[in-house]
Formats: structure tokens, sequence, C-alpha cells
């Protein structure tokens, strides 16, 4: 500390963007990122809270309740002045309930969320927006909300870097969700003024490379500050592949205003996901995942990267995919395939499956997607393989030895990357990681090598 009671400030608090980590009230460029179902815990975001990062609540996936629980639990154990954020999933197919989570977070008083998987601005992103947004004092528009946009393709980056769409905001003021004096701030900025450009990452992927992305976005927001004459910066980080000083170096040598890790965290302490499951991912190297078709978009074959080394998930869901663009309804595999299926990857019966489905279509309210299962073979073959993911994607939160083979663990070569630069040191056991004292350690050294380099 110094003599006036200030915190020292090294080099690495110096890295990336100022006016970032004064919005944002953190004191690194660096934001641990979301991962669903919880496995970005409450006790992950209060860890990186308390030394000065922002870490993100893995919401998708959680219970309006249990997300609750899980910003009061942050709440109570981070000073007021500590910086958090929650996950916010599109959700395209039922919007009602993106809405509904929105104002949940705005009335638990979430004052930064990481808008994920969004291909377009929403009437919920707007919504968000706008509840924070005042006139500054002495000019200017002062933003009490704010999106941080994870984006891998120019054309969703496009979206986020416009003010938000008229129509929209004008359907919220006749709906008395927001005010007209919001409604004119908002044409003088973008929904989002950080933006996070996502490469190829663990979980949902475009296998975006870093080295085009970043520079044709940091390109698109210079023509799109010049086209609506935004008087603050949009501030560009950098996802997927961060995962060892060099890349978090290299980030920043481009001109990253920040960076976000995701898969590295996965394997620490704070983790919510099973021991067995971080006993494998300690073990992977650069070339041990793969990709594979996405279970929440199964029929349109978008993809995922997730753990190859020690499983058969990846190729099995290859597989179920392969199996659903050939047949038009379950009955029509041949049935020594469907005995396989039944016995190596279900488990269980087709009929207990479709069973299973049926009560899980009805408890989340979807009775409609049961009849037209019923009148639809090929939409009652994918709601079979999708059960399958669920399955798949539940046994990394239980016990993952009980069935390894199935088991679906989303994650990147940038954890393998971590592992090789971690090994011979006592972060090699996982039982040793802690993600807000390895985002410090990759600061530190990526400054020393930034240093190193001028």
């Amino acid at each position: 500390m110094s003599a006036a009671g200030e915190r020292d400030e090294d080099a690495s608090e110096r890295l990336g963007c100022a006016s970032f980590r004064r919005d944002l009230g953190v004191h690194y460029a660096y934001l641990a990122g979301s991962m669903y179902r919880g496995i970005a815990s409450k006790e992950l975001v209060v860890a990186m809270g308390r030394a000065g990062f922002m870490g993100f609540l893995g919401a998708a996936g959680l219970s309006p309740e249990r997300v609750a629980d899980d910003i009061a639990h942050i709440r109570r154990h981070l000073e007021p002045h500590r910086p958090f954020g929650v996950n916010l999933l599109c959700d395209l197919q039922h919007p009602a309930r993106e809405t509904a989570n929105v104002e949940m977070l705005l009335a638990q008083g979430v004052r930064v969320i990481e808008a994920s998987a969004f291909i377009k601005v929403t009437p919920a992103l707007v919504l968000f927006h706008l509840s924070g947004l005042r006139p500054r004092p002495g000019g200017g528009v002062a933003r009490d909300t704010r999106i941080v946009a994870k984006v891998s393709r120019p054309e969703v980056a496009r979206e986020f870097m416009s003010p938000a769409p008229e129509a929209v905001v004008e359907r919220l003021v006749a709906e008395g969700r927001v005010t007209r004096e919001q409604a004119a701030l908002a044409r003088r900025v973008p929904v989002a003024q950080d933006i996070t450009v996502e490469a190829d990452s663990g979980g949902h992927t475009d296998r975006g490379v870093s080295t085009v992305l970043l520079p044709s976005m940091q390109s698109l927001r210079l023509r799109m500050t010049r086209e609506f004459g935004y008087g603050e910066k949009i501030r560009l980080g950098l996802a997927g592949g961060i995962g060892t000083p060099h890349a978090v170096a290299a980030a920043f040598a481009m001109g990253a205003d920040f960076v976000m890790t995701g898969s590295i965290n996965q394997c620490t302490v704070e983790a919510r996901i099973g021991d067995a499951v971080k006993d494998w991912l300690q073990t992977i190297d650069v070339q041990d995942t793969d990709y594979c078709p996405a279970g929440d978009m199964f029929e349109i074959g978008a993809l995922v990267q997730v753990l190859k080394k020690g499983v058969l998930f990846p190729a099995r869901a290859k597989r179920l995919h392969a199996l659903y663009k050939s047949y038009e309804s379950w009955e029509e595999i041949p049935q020594e395939t469907r005995a396989q299926i039944q016995d190596a990857y279900f488990k269980k019966s087709v009929e207990d499956v479709w069973r299973e489905t049926c009560e899980h279509l009805r408890k989340t309210g979807r009775e409609s997607e049961i009849e037209r299962a019923e009148r639809s073979p090929k939409r009652r073959l994918a709601l079979l393989f999708r059960w399958y993911y669920g399955y798949s994607s539940r046994l990394s939160f239980m016990d993952a030895d009980a069935d390894r083979p199935n088991v679906q663990i989303h994650t990147g070569p940038a954890l393998g990357a971590f592992n090789q630069w971690a090994r011979g040191t006592s972060w090699e056991n996982w039982r040793n990681r802690h993600p807000d004292r390895m985002a410090k350690e990759l600061m530190h050294e990526a400054s020393a090598i930034l240093s190193g380099y001028r």
C-alpha cells in the first residue's frame, strides 16, 4: 500500500484498457467467463471478485430460484464494491422465458450480464440495456447496467455495436418498461460497449481463429463508431484459447482491451463439476478434444468442443447425428443398431427413454413438443437422441466413473496448454488450482513477456 493508503498498481494491472477496468470496477482487464449449470460457481465468482477480477455465474441450465440463491450468496461474501456478473443465455424458442430471466436479474440488482449464444439483439437484452441508461452529469450517457456480449461472427457483433433497434425500444416505451428519456439516450450508444470476441473454445464453437477474428472485429468497430458518431469506445476482448501467459500476452499485443478465460477455470477447486472429471481434465493435452453435434441444436448440426481423451461421447454423438440424417424414425434404424444404442448409449430401453423425455417436457411446460413428436416420427427421433445428450452431460456432475465412456465434458485445448505450462509445479494437481491465483499469475507472466519484447 502507498503512504496515502491507496493500492500500489503493478504492471499487470496496466494491461488492456484503462476505461474497461474503471467502468467494470476491476483491477485487471481479465474476466472469468460463465460455464453452464453452475460450473462457473458462486464460489468461483466470489474468488475472482475478491482478487480484483470479475467472474460470471454460470446461470444457464439452472432454475431461477437457484440463480437467485447463488446471487444472494455472492452478495453475502463479496464486499459491495466488488464486481460480479451473471450469464444470460439466448432463448430464441422461448422469448418470454428470456425476458423473465432479465426481469429477475434486474430485480436482484444484477448490473453486468454476459450475453452468450445470441444471434441478434432481443427485446430482453434491450430491456436490460435501457434500464441502466441515464444522463451523465456534464454530458454523455452513463450506464448502470452493462452487457458483455460474447460473439464469434461479425454480423452478430454488428448487432451489439449498433444502437438498440428503434422498433423494440418503442415497444418497451409503450409497455411502460422504459422511459422516453432512456429511449432517447439509447440512440447515442451501442447496445454493448464491451464485446468478447470468441475464437475456438470449449463448448459451442464456430472454430474461429483469433488472429483473424479480432482484427476483423477491430475494423468493424472503427466503421461502426464512425457511422454512429459514438462518444465512447467500444471495447473488444478476446476469449477462446486463453490458457497460458503467452496466449494472454498475444491477446494484448493484438490490441485486445481485455481477456476472458473459460476452460482453464473448470479444472479448479471452485468449479462445480465432479472430482473425477477434474482428475481427467488435469491430464489432457492440446490434442485431446474433439468436435461433435450440439445437443441443444442437434437437428442443424451446430458444433460443440468436448473432451475426447478416455471417453467415447464425441464419436457416439456423431454417429447419432448421422443416423438422424439417414432415417426418418427410430423404427427405420436397423434392429442391430437400435439394440447397440440402447445397451451401450442409453443404458436402458427406448421406451424408458421416451417416458423420461415426456416427463421432462411436461414438467417444463412443453406438452406441445410431445404432441408434435407423436405426429412426426422424425421429431420423436430427435428427442430420443437429445435425451442422450442430457444423460451424458448429467454424468459429469454426478458419478462420472459409473459410465465413463458416455460422459460429455465441454472443454477446449486452452486447458491442455495450461496443463503443460503447469507441469512440474504445484498447479499440476487441480486441488491446488484456484481461478483467481491462476489469473494473477497469467497476467503477471504476460506482463513480463510483453516487457521483454519492448
